[in-house]
Formats: C-alpha cells, structure tokens, sequence
C-alpha cells in the first residue's frame, strides 16, 4: 500500500464501526467510511466527540445530509504541500477533495519535472482538480474533463486559489471528449482517469465501470503522443482491485512499467486506512 503524505492541515484522528473522525484545517468531520468494519467506537471515536463540527447522516431514503453541531463555513482550504484546495462539505459525504490521492499528485509531479520537457496532461472524469492543479504546478500543460459544471467550476476556484491560469476546463462526457480528439488527431503524453462505478451521459448513456472501463482505455490509448510518459486510473469501486488495474494497463499499453497498489492514509491512532486502489503505466 502506498500511504499519502505531505498535508500541513489534514489528519485521520480515528476510526471505528464504519466512520471516521478528520481534522480538516480546523473543522472535525464525521462521516462513514465502507472500509472501517472494526469496532471500538467508544474507545476510540468517542473521545473526539467534543471536538465535531458536523456528521454526515444517511437517510434511509437514499443519500444523506451534513448535520452540524457547531457552525461550519460554507467552505475553506486545506494545504498539500505548497499548494490550497477548497473543502467544502456536500452531498454523498463528499468534501471536494480525496487526500489519499496526494501519493499520486506526489508521482507525476516527479515524473513530469523529470522529463525536461514539457508534458500535456489530459486529467478525465477530474472532479475539483487537485490533480489538475498539482500537474500544473509541476510543468505540464493540463486538459482538465468532467461532465459536471458545478465540479469543473470548483476546479477553477482550486486553479485560481493557486495562482494557475494555464489549465484547459472542459464540460463534457469523457468519452464523447475523446472520441473527438481522436478524430482531430490531438494527442496527450500523460493521461489521468478516476472514472465513476455508475453514471449517465448527458444523454442518457450508461456508465458501468466493470462493463465498460477496458474498451474506454484502449479508446484513450488512441490520444497517447510518440513519447508517452504515464497513465493513472484511480477506482475506489469494490471488486476493482489494484491487481484488476495492472491487467488491464498491462493488456492495453504492455506490462513493463506497470504498478498498482492500494493507496491509504495513516491515523493518528496508529492504523493505515485504506482508501482506494492505483495504476500507474510508466514509459521510461
């Protein structure tokens, strides 16, 4: 498992019976997690409880809401590295940000400083863009995709706080996106994907990432430059393991240089929880 790092303001205090306690610059969230199956809540999720700001509630109609015990801006930033990012409380107990994806923010940023040239960046299904924006900060020159307007306007807002002007916004379904660059001849040296279990098309089409994420990354393959540098797809869908990942970059793109591995946060209490899964396919 590879263990995110480099938050000033973000830390896991706690997990217990299918949630967790964050400090997120200040605000105490709690909200469940699928992964904490353990229990001990009173021992160990208990004593944070002086210090929440809100809890996330299911209903049992479906989704959920924050409730807060005390208030709770609207939103505000926490801090990777040298870089800002909004947190901002909203449906599905979602923030705006994934930190367990700074272990991969960390990687291309490597990969992309080292190359000594400069490197278009095609980051799909890119939600707020951190990723967009750590690519940037780094060099390379960003097409950032999403079906959803009110996501890519969060990732303006992300780009903006940072003092980056340089990154392309796109609202479009990803694979109309790239079916069309594959018809205009464009092509990219590294592509980024996080794409979801389910969703629909702005017309209607249907997602399902066990049916259909194979034949969407040999599409993608299509837009790959002469002098490829990586390509990353993040799944946090149950059954959609590390290993599952590494087969199909491997069957795509070849297996040499491929990784994949469960990515995951240290606790303050001392356990590392995991978070979702990575592959990287890397060109040398």
């Amino acid at each position: 498992m590879k263990i995110a790092n480099g938050w000033k303001d973000f830390e896991v205090l706690a997990t217990g019976d299918g949630k967790k306690v964050e400090n997120w610059n200040g605000q105490v969230l709690l909200r469940p997690d699928p992964q904490v199956i353990w229990g001990d809540f009173e021992n160990r999720v208990k004593p944070f409880e002086k210090q929440i700001t809100a809890v996330y509630e299911r209903s049992s109609s479906g989704g959920g809401h924050w409730r807060e015990i005390k208030k709770m801006p609207e939103q505000w930033t926490c801090t990777w590295n040298n870089l800002k990012f909004i947190v901002k409380p909203m449906g599905f107990k979602h923030t705006g940000i994934f930190p367990e994806q700074a272990v991969n923010w960390q990687r291309m940023q490597q990969l992309i400083q080292g190359t000594g040239r400069k490197i278009k960046v095609l980051n799909l299904f890119a939600y707020t863009g951190c990723a967009s924006v750590a690519c940037s900060e780094a060099g390379a020159e960003v097409t950032h995709v999403d079906a959803s307007k009110g996501m890519v306007e969060r990732a303006k807002q992300n780009a903006a706080l940072n003092n980056i002007s340089n990154i392309r916004f796109i609202v479009d379904d990803c694979k109309k996106f790239i079916e069309r660059e594959i018809r205009r001849g464009n092509s990219y040296d590294a592509i980024i994907m996080d794409p979801p279990s389910y969703g629909r098309g702005p017309s209607g089409e249907m997602w399902k990432i066990e049916e259909n994420l194979f034949e969407f990354v040999k599409l993608c393959a299509q837009v790959l430059s002469p002098q490829p540098l990586f390509v990353l797809i993040n799944s946090y869908t149950t059954g959609l393991q590390a290993g599952v990942i590494a087969n199909i970059l491997s069957l795509v793109f070849g297996s040499e240089n491929v990784e994949a591995d469960e990515i995951g946060l240290a606790t303050k209490e001392g356990l590392i929880l995991p978070c979702g899964n990575s592959g990287f396919k890397i060109w040398k």
